[in-house]
């Protein structure tokens, strides 16, 4: 470096004289002052601190443009280079389907169709089944058998809605579907349920072995929080992928909607041998009158998650003024229903195309009951 400034100094001379020259006019003193800073001494030291300077700047603009940060997407122009997707997991099905099973009635007390054979599904399930990337095939409850069990064997995975059919027919198909559900799994399929309130309540029924088993609760149009039990583990279950601070809104928070009468008490739950073994607390909520009872449940050995709560409701439904529709709700639904259908995808099934597309729910078309101003939005009907 020394080396090449004292060359650059000696090239420039020349420059620094002329550069250094004073008009003849002037006075004395400022010729005097002039003439010292501009003795060929100063001129000699500025020569040899302007070139190393610029040499220093170029090494700097040169090392910042290699270190220039690209987004992804981005690139350099490279006409060698080549860009290509990677292949999604062969393991995973990505055209997954879900058997919603249909509740009997209208879903708006008749205001609809009063036919006693009508069934229905809330529009708001599909949405949230829908908006994960999954397609819905409905399983009309009181269809003949063989359809039934022919739509089960097109589907990924079962959602078991909200309701009030606790006995009869209802109640037999729920438990006829889920014992062919936990068969599938055992076959080695990944075939997961999601049951929802009522459906909830009636596995608690059917794998406690006791119709009467539910107990009364007070939480009836509530938004609540949900309080995660010691030592809860959430690898593996449906709160996994919520990112932190939602998980501790969620218990802060009143961003979870419930609408239920009945419900199982923690005692009452772990008290029951068949209950307890098959599946862990993961929550727990409290009504209105300060009882605490199970909110959130995952099977031990089974894809099958229960909920207390409407996951579907924070997004999807509008007749009450009391669910939350801010933006950490909404996420709480679409956080829910992403684990739901990543799922459905680890399903082995691949049903046939033209199959699925004759019995998807496009082929119905949804009702509009909102203007009510309470209830569902929207529901299909099955008569």
């Amino acid at each position: 470096m020394e080396l090449n400034s004292r060359l650059v100094c000696n090239s420039t001379s020349d420059f620094a004289d002329n550069r250094c020259e004073m008009p003849e006019d002037n006075d004395s003193a400022s010729t005097s002052t002039s003439s010292s800073f501009c003795s060929p001494r100063y001129a000699e030291i500025w020569n040899c601190l302007w070139f190393p300077f610029l040499i220093s700047f170029s090494k700097e603009l040169t090392y910042a443009k290699a270190q220039t940060i690209l987004l992804p997407g981005e690139s350099r122009l490279d006409s060698s280079s080549s860009f290509s997707c990677s292949s999604p997991d062969p393991t995973l099905y990505f055209r997954p389907v879900i058997g919603i099973l249909s509740h009997p009635g209208d879903g708006a007390s008749g205001r609809l169709n009063n036919d006693s054979n009508a069934s229905y599904i809330a529009a708001s399930y599909v949405k949230f089944v829908e908006s994960a990337g999954a397609r819905v095939i409905p399983l009309i409850y009181n269809e003949p058998r063989e359809v039934l069990h022919q739509k089960l064997s097109l589907v990924n995975g079962v959602l078991f809605t909200g309701g009030w059919a606790k006995s009869g027919l209802y109640y037999e198909i729920v438990q006829e579907i889920f014992e062919k559900l936990l068969e599938r799994n055992d076959l080695g399929d990944h075939f997961p349920l999601v049951a929802t309130c009522l459906g909830f309540e009636l596995l608690s029924m059917i794998i406690s072995k006791d119709v009467n088993f539910l107990e009364r609760f007070n939480a009836i149009n509530q938004p609540s929080t949900l309080q995660f039990t010691q030592n809860t583990k959430i690898e593996g279950t449906v709160f996994q992928r919520f990112p932190p601070d939602l998980l501790k809104k969620l218990t802060t928070d009143c961003i979870i909607m419930q609408n239920h009468q009945y419900g199982v008490s923690p005692e009452k739950f772990q008290k029951n041998p068949s209950l307890s073994s098959f599946f862990k607390i993961l929550t727990t909520s409290t009504d209105e009158d300060d009882k605490v009872y199970v909110s959130t449940v995952q099977a031990r050995n089974y894809p099958v998650t229960g909920f207390q709560w409407h996951p579907e409701k924070n997004a999807f439904e509008w007749g009450s003024s009391k669910i939350p529709h801010t933006e950490d709700a909404v996420q709480v639904t679409q956080h829910v229903a992403n684990f739901f259908i990543s799922e459905a995808r680890k399903s082995l099934n691949r049903p046939p195309v033209r199959e699925v597309l004759a019995n998807l729910i496009y082929n119905y078309s949804p009702s509009y009951c909102g203007k009510a101003g309470r209830g569902f939005d929207e529901v299909y009907i099955f008569s």
